[in-house]
């Protein structure tokens, strides 16, 4: 039987420079330029959200001054280039990354630098320059869905290396390097245009899902028709530039009490606080309506963080006769807590751009 498994996709592609991705040889005093097609591919795999980088055996400033010159630097991250085993260099770039191997590529003309990196990385998968203008119609640099995030990723992540520079040189509390940030996060209904990014979050995220279900873009879709559910996608901004989506919230809403259903938010964002600032917002806002709130949770092997920022908000498991009234379905799978909200405080380090939903 033909396996019919779909490819891991490619989230880095790393790129060897001299006779790869310019032709010819640097420090051998060639005049060495970047073919269109070449460019075509740098551009097509960072609008796709396929991040890019470097492992050349080159001088590393006369050869990142070339790709400057060449107009084509900004496109890597984490670039590696030097005189060690390019083996090293690409584990040291998935390992900045958090990336595993088997989502990384790696292109170069040499054979033997093919079997190098093969014999120390053997998940890592390896192109030829031979395949480059194939690289496009390859399913594992074909993503099913390109968001608007999916576009901005390698600008994101550039972003973040300067915020983690910043946090580094900072030699005050944490939370006053917060304030620094001068962080912004919206919470804001999902239009049909966030869907793909809200269904990526529901289906990427584990350690701060709180109940690790996929909604698919049809479901999403159907809820944000239904005027009793609320898909809230939440975005974060500071002064080195956007977080992008960075969490969903699926709230059902009736008379007596608002039940939430998902809560789910990238671990980017865990050192910010934003789970504990969503909470208090969402509380606040039952507080104004005066409802209460149940939350779903299915506990796993890896979202025991979610499960903390839920007790420490207030949620317990104790009765509560809206939830005896509730007519929810009784789930093995699910626990669901309780909390009879109270008015929060605004959060110190952030300033929120939010929805009123107590006034529907």
């Amino acid at each position: 039987m033909t396996d019919r498994t779909p490819p891991v996709p490619v989230k880095c592609l790393v790129w060897d420079l001299d006779n790869t991705l310019w032709q010819g040889t640097l420090l051998e005093g060639d005049e060495v330029r970047v073919p269109d097609g070449v460019r075509d591919v740098l551009a097509m795999l960072d609008s796709r959200g396929i991040l890019q980088s470097v492992a050349s055996k080159n001088d590393h400033d006369m050869a990142w001054q070339k790709l400057a010159q060449l107009g084509v630097a900004e496109y890597f991250v984490l670039p590696e280039i030097g005189w060690g085993p390019k083996s090293d260099s690409v584990r040291r770039i998935a390992d900045q990354l958090r990336f595993a191997h088997t989502t990384i590529a790696f292109i170069d003309d040499s054979p033997a630098e093919h079997a190098e990196v093969t014999f120390h990385l053997p998940e890592v998968r390896c192109y030829s320059p031979e395949q480059l203008l194939d690289l496009s119609v390859l399913p594992e640099f074909a993503p099913a869905t390109v968001t608007e995030d999916s576009r901005q990723r390698r600008r994101m992540y550039q972003a973040n290396f300067r915020r983690e520079a910043a946090q580094a040189a900072f030699t005050g509390p944490d939370e006053d390097f917060l304030r620094s940030l001068d962080l912004v996060m919206r919470i804001a209904r999902a239009e049909q245009e966030d869907l793909a990014r809200v269904e990526e979050l529901t289906l990427r995220t584990s350690q701060m899902n709180a109940t690790g279900v996929h909604y698919s873009d049809a479901e999403l879709r159907d809820l944000c028709e239904d005027s009793s559910h609320d898909v809230l996608v939440i975005s974060m901004a500071d002064r080195f530039g956007p977080h992008g989506a960075v969490g969903v919230l699926l709230l059902a809403r009736n008379a007596e009490f608002w039940h939430l259903k998902l809560l789910a938010t990238s671990c980017r964002v865990v050192s910010f606080g934003a789970g504990a600032v969503i909470l208090n917002w969402l509380i606040t806002q039952a507080h104004a309506a005066g409802v209460h709130l149940v939350a779903d949770f299915r506990p796993t092997d890896r979202n025991r963080m979610m499960e903390i920022a839920y007790r420490f908000a207030g949620f317990t498991t104790d009765p509560c006769a809206c939830l005896a009234a509730s007519g929810l379905p009784p789930n093995a799978d699910i626990q669901r807590m309780h909390l009879v909200p109270d008015r929060r405080n605004e959060p110190g380090t952030m300033r929120l751009i939010t929805e009123d939903l107590s006034a529907t």
